[in-house]
C-alpha cells in the first residue's frame, strides 16, 4: 500500500525530490528511499533530473489496460472520428462513486486545445461528463453530488444546478460552460450498455474562442450520436 501511495503522489505531483516525496508520503526518509528504489528497479519509477518520475513500465501497463478494457477498445474509433470531424479533443470517462475518471482521450487538431489526464478523477457535479453520467438520476442524486464540492453550492446556485440537470435530461446531453475550469467548455452525452444503464460518457472540449453558445448547441447532435453509436456496439437496444 505504501508503494502504491508513492506512485499516486509521484503521478499527481512529480517529478519529486526524495525530500519532497518523504514530506508528502509522511514516512521516514529511509523508508521512502527504500520504496522509491524498489519501484525504480522494477521500472515503475525513474530517476530524472528533477527527482523521481513515473517510469516506462507504466506506459506498457496503460497500453494493456486500454487494449483489454472493452469500453475503450469499442469507443476509440468513434472518439477518433468525432475528434477528426470537429477538430477538438474528445474524452471518455466512467463513474467511480462521486467522481468521474478519465479513461481515454483523442487529441484534436487545433493549435491550442484542452487536455485531460487519463486516470485523473474529478467530482461528478463539476464536469459535463459527470452531469451526463447522472442523467438517469433524480434531484436527490444531484444534490448529493453537489454536497461533495468544496465549497458546496447552496441556495440559488443549487437550485439553478437542479434546473439545468432537468434540462439536460430532456436534451440527452450536458454542458460545462466554464464551470470546472476557466476558459473551458464541454458538451457531453451518456453511453449505455445492453441493460440500458449509463456506464460511461463522451465529451468534446474546447476553448471559448472555438466554442461559443451557438456551437455548443450545434455540437449536441454529433456528441449524442457518437455516444449512441458506442452504446449500440455495447449491446444497447433502442425500443
Amino acid at each position: 500500500m505504501r508503494g502504491i501511495d508513492v506512485l499516486d503522489v509521484v503521478g499527481r505531483d512529480g517529478p519529486l525530490s526524495l525530500k519532497a516525496l518523504t514530506e508528502r508520503i509522511g514516512l521516514t526518509r529511509s523508508t521512502t528511499h527504500r520504496l522509491a528504489t524498489a519501484l525504480v528497479e522494477r521500472g515503475f519509477l525513474r530517476v530524472a533530473a528533477e527527482g523521481y518520475a513515473l517510469g516506462a513500465k507504466l506506459l506498457r501497463l496503460e497500453g494493456l489496460a486500454r487494449e483489454r478494457f472493452p469500453l475503450t477498445s469499442v469507443a476509440r474509433p468513434y472518439l477518433q472520428q468525432l475528434a477528426r470531424q470537429e477538430q477538438d479533443p474528445v474524452n471518455l470517462a466512467i463513474r467511480e462513486g462521486g467522481s468521474i475518471r478519465y479513461v481515454d482521450q483523442v487529441r484534436g487538431s487545433r493549435r491550442i486545445e484542452v487536455r485531460s489526464v487519463i486516470g485523473e478523477t474529478r467530482p461528478l457535479a463539476s464536469t459535463a461528463l459527470g452531469k451526463a453520467l447522472m442523467l438517469d438520476g433524480d434531484e436527490t442524486d444531484w444534490r448529493a453530488a453537489l454536497a461533495v464540492l468544496e465549497p458546496a453550492p447552496g441556495g440559488d446556485a443549487a437550485e439553478a444546478f437542479i434546473k439545468r440537470m432537468i434540462q439536460y435530461q430532456r436534451l440527452g446531453a450536458a454542458f460545462d460552460i466554464e464551470e470546472n475550469d476557466d476558459q473551458v467548455r464541454c458538451v457531453a452525452s451518456p453511453i449505455r450498455d445492453a441493460s440500458g444503464a449509463i456506464v460511461a460518457a463522451v465529451s468534446l472540449s474546447s476553448l471559448p474562442q472555438y466554442m461559443d453558445d451557438a456551437r455548443m448547441s450545434a455540437l449536441v447532435q454529433p456528441v449524442w450520436s457518437t455516444a449512441r453509436a458506442i452504446s449500440l456496439n455495447l449491446g444497447y437496444a433502442e425500443y
